[in-house]
């Protein structure tokens, strides 16, 4: 038996530590009689840097490069990760070695029972351009303003009068024990969520077969598999936080369902597809999705965004 502790490493924000006492929990359950693992938190330049868009700011890897760099040196083991802030290409050397059961992936309204109901011409405060792009689409008379930062600083910067509503992960809220924040959870009909809303993901460094074996014990079959499809997706649309782009996967028995979304920032052209395919190979699902958006939008949108 290995005596050493795994080390986690984790963002700092409540949430990000949630999330890693969660897996820890778990490795913990998974693992009797092991010396339970260490949770190392981790400050990462997005976290440092919130008055700017991450796509002006060389985007999600923002969130992740302190981590990599620790993992990668041997500092910590294995690093837990919102999926949905995760790049569509990891870094050499780290793979994603489990994905926890997935939380409810939809967004929740703060500020408004719905978007219909928004005033005319009001602010909505969010960081995404997925959100903007399909608030838009649906209202075009609305303004988007500026919102970075965790969970309790958008919160109160929306009390604060900084914009009329807000959007957030729904499962983030659930998991901080404040659901009570939303005024609303949206359709995914409606506000499709992000690849990778509602996982928690966790990396390894592909040569630590001790950290395989133990993220292999709790590691949920279906969301992987989800998880799997819906990065595939944004693997064959080169998507980047420059791109607004949404999808969800859903299993059923032998099958999967992939929803896939693709906008200008603005809502123009919105293209949003689904296709079924077999769960077991969820990547040829994904790529297939992802490369119907792609050829539906037109080359003019990659090149526009930065492809």
């Amino acid at each position: 038996m290995n005596d050493t502790k795994l080390r986690i490493g984790t963002r700092g924000s409540p949430l990000a530590l949630y999330q890693a006492n969660t897996v820890r929990d778990l490795l913990v359950a998974a693992n009797p009689g092991a010396p339970a693992p260490e949770i190392v938190p981790i400050r990462t330049t997005g976290d440092a840097v919130t008055d700017r868009p991450l796509a002006e700011l060389g985007g999600k890897g923002l969130f992740t490069k302190e981590i990599d760099r620790a993992q990668l040196d041997g500092e910590i083991d294995i690093a837990v990760h919102s999926a949905k802030d995760m790049e569509t290409w990891l870094v050499e050397g780290i793979a994603i070695g489990a994905a926890l059961a997935r939380e409810d992936p939809r967004d929740a309204l703060i500020g408004a029972a719905s978007i219909a109901s928004i005033p005319e011409g009001g602010r909505v405060g969010t960081a995404s351009l997925r959100r903007r792009a399909q608030l838009l689409a649906l209202r075009p008379d609305l303004e988007t303003v500026l919102f970075r930062g965790n969970v309790e600083t958008r919160l109160r910067k929306l009390r604060d009068g900084e914009a009329d509503a807000t959007l957030l992960a729904y499962a983030g809220l659930r998991r901080l024990g404040r659901d009570d924040a939303a005024d609303a959870v949206l359709d995914v009909d409606e506000m499709l969520p992000a690849a990778g809303q509602g996982i928690i993901a966790i990396t390894h460094r592909n040569d630590d077969n001790r950290a395989v074996g133990a993220l292999g014990a709790i590691s949920n079959t279906a969301t992987m598999m989800c998880l799997r499809a819906e990065r595939a997706m944004l693997d064959a649309l080169d998507g980047t936080c420059h791109t607004p782009i949404a999808g969800l996967a859903r299993l059923e028995g032998e099958e999967m369902h992939l929803t896939g979304l693709a906008a200008w920032p603005d809502g123009r052209d919105l293209v949003r597809l689904s296709q079924t395919g077999l769960a077991a190979d969820p990547e040829a699902l994904g790529q297939v999705v992802g490369a119907e958006l792609r050829t539906r939008m037109g080359p003019d949108f990659f090149a526009a965004l930065g492809d």
